[in-house]
């Protein structure tokens, strides 16, 4: 599966849009991890364990956004996007989204 943020592939047509398709898993913060994350912040600097929380969050609503596309039989997701938001205190969701398209390549047109 091509998953671009420009709004074509080099080398392809796009002679399909299928529609939009997404991923968008909520993720809550452990308690476990806000008592490191807290000690951390009295120091300063990055708090790996949030960062890594988002990491996983990213990398799952990417698979979930990639299912939906393979499920409608799409080639590819152009103009994709990642955005986050605030759901409520102490968790997260994650939405990409894009627009499954099927591709024809330019030289065979």
């Amino acid at each position: 599966m091509i998953v671009t943020m420009p709004e074509n592939v080099p080398g392809n047509q796009i002679p399909q849009v299928i529609g939009t398709v997404k991923g968008n898993p909520v993720r809550p913060r452990f308690f476990g991890r806000d008592i490191i994350a807290g000690l951390r912040n009295l120091v300063g600097g990055e708090v790996p364990e949030y960062t890594k929380l988002m990491a996983e969050a990213r990398e799952q609503a990417l698979d979930r956004m990639i299912a939906s596309a393979q499920a409608e039989g799409a080639d590819a997701v152009v103009n994709m996007r990642v955005t986050t938001s605030m759901i409520m205190g102490g968790s997260a969701e994650l939405l990409a989204y894009g627009t499954a398209v099927r591709l024809t390549r330019s030289d065979t047109l």
